[in-house]
């Protein structure tokens, strides 16, 4: 609600701000376990900050990167798609967990899409939190029952004759889609390319596009 800061008053009036709401079951759990491991040793509260940290600083302009840089450079676009891992390390970006990531490249005949159909597993270390509709039950099931369908609602119209192969992510296997550089972008610099480079697209529910402001 729109609040006038124009008349005087004392913040120190406010009320303290405290979470009033019930945990849920799950938050018990969790706090429960946290707890639990620290009090055994196997892992110190400074630890579990330092993660939140690193999953907090995880965000789509790291995968955009990586996308620039394959659309510019032949061999590190060759390694990529032969050790997604190994490749995205060679940019500096860390990938903290046991998890393999393999990238798939969209074609002029060939379009993938990325979901996970039992829970969402997905390519945080280059793109940060999934996005609220990825974890969705109808996404999740639609996605592999009717996928064209599903790229319309997002905007996306594939020519008929075109090949939509669907990728399912499991905990120990992550997928990040390499879309298709965009027509009019000869000469950019990695920087510009990366900047048209969505998260979205590089889960492949729509294609990288030139804004009217870029063309």
């Amino acid at each position: 609600m729109p609040h006038d800061h124009d008349h005087p008053h004392d913040h120190d009036d406010h009320a303290p701000i405290v979470e009033d709401a019930t945990p849920g079951y799950y938050e018990v759990m969790e706090t429960a376990l946290r707890e639990l491991l620290i009090a055994k040793g196997l892992i110190t509260a400074a630890e579990i900050r330092r993660q939140i940290e690193v999953l907090d600083s995880r965000t789509p302009a790291l995968g955009a990167k990586v996308v620039a840089r394959a659309w510019t450079d032949p061999d590190y676009r060759a390694r990529l798609l032969a050790d997604g891992r190994a490749a995205v390390e060679e940019l500096g970006i860390s990938v903290y967990d046991d998890t393999q990531l393999i990238v798939l490249e969209n074609t002029e005949t060939m379009h993938n899409l990325i979901v996970c159909t039992l829970c969402s597993c997905y390519p945080r270390p280059v793109l940060g939190l999934p996005p609220d509709w990825y974890k969705l039950k109808p996404y999740r099931a639609r996605a592999v029952s009717e996928p064209r369908k599903v790229l319309e609602e997002f905007g996306t119209v594939l020519p008929e004759g075109m090949e939509i192969r669907v990728s399912d992510s499991t905990s120990l296997v992550r997928y990040l889609v390499l879309p298709r550089r965009p027509e009019g972008t000869a000469g950019w610099s990695e920087e510009a390319l990366a900047a048209l480079v969505t998260r979205d697209a590089m889960i492949g529910v729509v294609p990288v596009t030139l804004s009217q402001e870029a063309a």
